[in-house]
């Protein structure tokens, strides 16, 4: 044929720089394009020898990619059924012929939906190239081979060519700023990301061994992708040695994983794939991204957040479907029909698995627990439908490391820990040895105290609350023994509002002053074998400032100080001996002082009842004056009280050594302040 000149048939100006543009972040996908089409080219030959179509010799059907960086050429080989020149005019010369006059206005904003709405695959080769060659020959008999070639204009030639036999050689003539993809190391990482698992053989050059103190080329090809990965495979044919080797391929340097599941469903989508249960620690945001997505053993993505439900992005393994578009953006992805369904169809499976390791082995589930209970407790935050299906399998732990479902936890503790408004309250410790003295405290009164210390069992507990009638989750430091479950109205002899007053003075006077951290004093009758003093931490405040932790927009609790009551307990014979020592000590000095209060006290409510009595415009300013001196004249004899009581407590040896103690137990007592208490235990021994 003599040669042959043209445009290309779009409607643009120029295709190629508007590829370049909106393609560039994804510029490395060509070599998947590329090789994909020469893997269809293959598969379409063996389709119609399958059929009787094709009778010739089928042969070697690798496809072979070879680098000439000194030409600056990249060729992809096929030997599948090729083109004549009336093909190369319909599917190469003919860009998107079903619909290229509003393809730019309709994707120039979604870059990936132009590549495969329109059949581009070949010209993102463009991304890359300066200039593009395609020689081929098609598979029928007689067919002459051609060579068309394109410099990234809308020109283009067709000549006739030499080709031996059928198939397809592109050759791209790489351009300046993208000659890093004729580096060997390069193209081959990208093969490997890419085309890893393509069922045609990819070869890359030759396998290499060490010989005479350098690296060298032997006969044998470098198959650079595995044509049978192991969820094309059929589950009964497998060993569990064969998924873990597989796991090892695809994360060499990952833990073992617990165990997996096998997808493969043709109704309604196509589904096969294997996805593994990694062990999960505290670490999710190292988790993610491990699931590979593929298109007929194609990769298309390891992003696959928004496209699955948020907590199945923590397992790994390789998900294949050809219902998945191979290129798409995943703003197209999260839309799709047939990926929800596929999204919903492996939530049910995990769900499924998960459900049949529980009820076939209870004991291996409970032994693979902890490495579960991140991901089960996400998917359960996360994903109502996914929390119906495990709050039968959920797992609580007691800080004896026994394990119960939710209703055997409830049935457990209900006549011994429901107090007397009919909640059920579930104690728990987020540290077994941090808090091993409230926990013992609470076995002492026979309660159960479960373990959760876990990176979500913040959030967990609050969604449990809401979820389970009538229950509350209480932390074993979050107030003394006696208050934690309340079975009745409180009894014990209370101290009067004065000497219980004085008594918190003396030790408030003597806590620490540490940045962000305040401290609260109150007396309370505990009993006498009871500790003399505890530290205890209100529960919705530490929630809050854990929840700031994991929670964007909760930034404010988070700059909060740290709260802590300090609770006397005034049973306890050490309490005892300091109030009564501090009440001798400082008896006369506040004398005056406390005679003072109670005139100031009793000033201030006569002016407040009359102040009642009136409207708030009613009020005159003396009369304002008058409450305002008053408040300020109380303030002013408090100070002078808590002066007296903190000068007395300040060389009192007990009071320090008391509250020292309750610091150490709760990890508080450090630098100086710890050093000073070894020394004054030493003293006092």
């Amino acid at each position: 044929m003599s040669t042959q000149k043209g445009n290309i048939g779009v409607t643009t100006e120029n295709i190629f720089p508007v590829i370049k543009k909106f393609l560039y972040s994804d510029h490395e996908i060509f070599i998947r394009e590329i090789v994909s089409n020469a893997v269809d080219a293959t598969q379409k030959l063996k389709t119609l020898a399958g059929k009787g179509d094709f009778k010739g010799e089928l042969g070697d059907l690798k496809v072979e990619v070879k680098v000439d960086k000194e030409a600056g050429t990249i060729t992809v080989s096929d030997r599948g059924i090729g083109m004549t020149a009336d093909e190369i005019d319909k599917y190469i010369n003919q860009i998107a012929f079903s619909g290229a006059n509003d393809f730019l206005d309709k994707y120039k904003e979604d870059a990936n939906a132009i590549i495969g709405h329109f059949g581009l695959g070949f010209y993102s080769s463009f991304m890359v190239s300066d200039r593009v060659d395609i020689i081929t020959k098609s598979y029928q008999d007689g067919a002459q081979a051609v060579k068309w070639s394109c410099d990234g204009s809308p020109e283009f030639t067709l000549d006739d060519a030499e080709r031996t036999g059928r198939g397809t050689d592109i050759v791209m003539h790489v351009s300046d700023d993208c000659k890093e993809f004729l580096e060997k190391d390069k193209l081959e990482g990208l093969l490997k990301k890419y085309c890893h698992f393509l069922p045609v053989p990819v070869v890359f050059g030759k396998k290499q061994e060490w010989k005479d103190g350098k690296m060298e080329d032997t006969d044998a090809d470098n198959q650079i992708n595995d044509t049978t990965p192991l969820w094309t495979r059929e589950p009964a044919d497998l060993k569990d040695e064969d998924y873990k080797a597989f796991y090892r391929t695809l994360y060499p340097m990952a833990d073992e994983p617990l165990f997996w599941i096998h997808l493969n469903v043709d109704y309604p989508f196509n589904l096969t794939g294997i996805l593994y249960f990694p062990k999960i620690k505290n670490n999710l945001d190292l988790q993610r991204n491990k699931i590979q997505l593929y298109c007929n053993q194609v990769f298309v993505t390891d992003q696959v957040e928004g496209i699955v439900p948020d907590f199945l992005t923590l397992l790994h393994g390789t998900i294949d479907s050809p219902d998945i578009p191979l290129n798409v953006s995943r703003s197209y992805l999260q839309s799709d029909s047939n990926v929800k369904k596929i999204s919903g169809y492996i939530t049910k499976k995990v769900a499924d698995r998960l459900s049949s390791l529980f009820k076939n082995d209870r004991k291996e589930f409970e032994e693979k627990w902890d490495d579960l209970k991140i991901f089960i407790s996400y998917g359960m935050l996360t994903e109502e439908d996914f929390y119906e299906k495990a709050k039968s399998f959920f797992l609580v732990k007691d800080t004896e490391s026994k394990y119960y479902t939710l209703e055997e936890y409830q049935a457990l503790i209900k006549d011994a820990q429901t107090n007397k408004d009919g909640q059920l309250i579930y104690l728990y410790a987020a540290d077994r040895e941090a808090h091993y003295t409230y926990i013992d405290a609470a076995k002492q009164k026979g309660y159960n105290v479960l373990l959760l210390d876990g990176q979500l069992d913040t959030p967990l507990v609050q969604m449990l609350e809401r979820k389970l009638e009538k229950t509350t989750f209480t932390r074993v430091d979050a107030d003394t023994i006696e208050r934690l479950i309340v079975k009745e109205e409180q009894k014990g002899e209370e101290l009067s509002a004065e000497r219980s007053a004085n008594l918190s003075a003396v030790f408030e006077s003597q806590l620490p002053k540490t940045e962000k951290t305040t401290y609260h004093v109150e007396t309370q009758p505990m009993g006498e074998d009871a500790m003399p003093v505890v530290i205890t931490q209100s529960e919705y405040m530490r929630r809050m400032k854990d929840m700031a932790k994991i929670q964007p927009g909760m930034g404010f609790y988070g700059e909060m100080p740290d709260m802590y009551n300090l609770v006397l307990n005034t049973d306890n014979r050490l309490v005892k001996d300091v109030l009564e020592k501090s009440e001798a000590a400082t008896a006369e000095a506040l004398k005056p002082i406390e005679a003072e209060l109670r005139g100031l006290n009793a000033r201030k409510s006569v002016l407040q009842a009359e102040q009642d009595k009136k409207k708030y415009d009613e009020i005159t300013d003396a009369e304002r004056e008058d409450m305002n001196k008053c408040t300020q004249d109380i303030e002013a004899q408090e100070n002078k009280r808590r002066e007296v009581l903190a000068e007395y407590a300040k060389d009192n040896e007990r009071v320090h050594q008391l509250i020292d103690l309750a610091l150490l137990q709760n990890g508080l007592l450090t630098g100086e302040a710890l050093t000073r208490f070894v020394k004054r235990s030493v003293d006092l021994l």
